[in-house]
């Protein structure tokens, strides 16, 4: 599982999406101005690559190749517009992103990210310190209200649900559901995909396991005592889980998106075998949204790169790494979706019960988890290689 260790609609709107770089290099030779089906492109679409052209690179940041198919959308998005990519750290995360457009933001480099994908929870945070600049796609009116801000400061782009994946190499009985995580044949076995004092996965872990403790979407708390007794069980791994530990072994029962879960179960290819249980008692849903650094070295190319995400082809490069592209319900009342991508996702109803907090719910739950995890869980959680 890839870790970006920082990286929600209500309930009714999930079920309703268900239901339905220091010099600029030379600009590479441009493709014919023509969309993936062959039409041709708007006026406004032949400006804005040119203008992207012209720039010649975009850097992106946090985006590991296997998370949500993001190598075959930066792929395509290379291929179909000529310019470069410029990747920075793909195991980044949400706090990561914004502190390197912080640390960037009078540098015209390479180490200057143009683009963020960070945590829903994120969203506030990046407004308020004035990180990202305003932007609509041309698709914004089938982007939900609820997953965007008003004025295209930002806006969702996936989600999923939780789920806890396990290497039944080493564990005999996969655990289905929270409390189970409490157990004590699972001692030395449950680990996050990231740290919860910065990962917005982990946060989101450590939140959901609020509603099985007395919590609710407003009392995150809860979910913090959850974890310090997995902790006191010695079930705890300190440790973010990777590809690498739990195929060793050495995290093999791991908190992380559905999407990247099922993936990995793709690229292990039973080796190690891996079984995925979403917990029933709390379905928890899980959006991220995408944003334009407000001092992006090459702004046209990032409002390119935006433009690709959130076209038919973007959303549906998404679905192919299993995660639910934002524009779910539009690609599915237009009849656009492949049924080979539709017949991979996890079953419909199970999304129909997930829980997915408000910007404002998550934001509050961020600031107690990242800041009260030290005291009342009392781990260290760290990355290895």
């Amino acid at each position: 599982m890839r870790i970006r260790w920082t990286k929600v609609l209500p309930a009714l709107i999930a079920g309703s999406m268900i239901a339905a770089a220091c010099a600029t290099p030379a600009p590479t030779e441009a493709p014919a101005p023509v969309e993936p089906g062959g039409e041709e492109m708007s006026p406004e679409m032949q400006a804005l690559v040119a203008a992207a052209q012209a720039e010649g690179m975009l850097t992106t940041i946090a985006l590991p190749h296997d998370w949500c198919n993001y190598g075959e959308v930066i792929q395509t998005f290379k291929d179909k517009y000529g310019l470069e990519v410029n990747e920075l750290d793909p195991n980044a995360g949400s706090g990561d992103e914004i502190e390197a457009v912080k640390a960037n933001k009078d540098n015209p480099g390479p180490q200057a990210p143009d683009v963020i994908d960070v945590g829903f929870g994120f969203g506030p945070q990046i407004v308020e310190e004035g990180i990202v600049q305003p932007y609509k796609v041309s698709t914004w009116d089938t982007i939900p209200d609820t997953v965007k801000h008003p004025d295209g400061y930002w806006y969702g782009d996936y989600y999923g649900v939780l789920a806890l994946q396990t290497n039944t190499d080493v564990v005999a009985n996969p655990p289905t559901d929270w409390a189970d995580l409490l157990k004590p044949e699972y001692e030395g076995q449950v680990a996050l995909a990231g740290d919860p004092r910065s990962s917005n996965q982990a946060i989101q872990s450590v939140f959901a396991t609020a509603l099985i403790r007395g919590g609710s979407l407003d009392n995150a708390a809860p979910g913090l005592d959850f974890w310090a007794d997995v902790v006191a069980e010695g079930n705890f791994v300190p440790v973010i889980s990777t590809d690498g530990t739990f195929a060793r072994g050495e995290t093999p029962i791991t908190v992380q998106w559905d999407y990247l879960a099922l993936a990995d179960r793709d690229a292990f290819a039973g080796n190690p075998e891996t079984v995925i249980n979403v917990p029933p008692s709390v379905v928890w849903g899980g959006v991220y949204i995408q944003g334009i650094s407000a001092y992006a070295p090459h702004p046209n190319a990032a409002k390119l790169w935006m433009e690709h995400l959130y076209s038919d082809e973007g959303q549906l490069l998404f679905l192919k790494g299993y995660c639910h592209p934002i524009r779910y319900t539009d690609l599915a009342e237009r009849g656009v979706i492949p049924e080979d991508l539709a017949a991979a996702l996890p079953p419909a109803d199970l999304y129909a019960q997930a829980i997915f907090p408000t910007v404002e719910q998550l934001s509050a739950a961020r600031e107690i988890i990242t800041t009260q995890w030290d005291t009342v869980v009392g781990v260290d959680v760290q990355k290895v290689e």
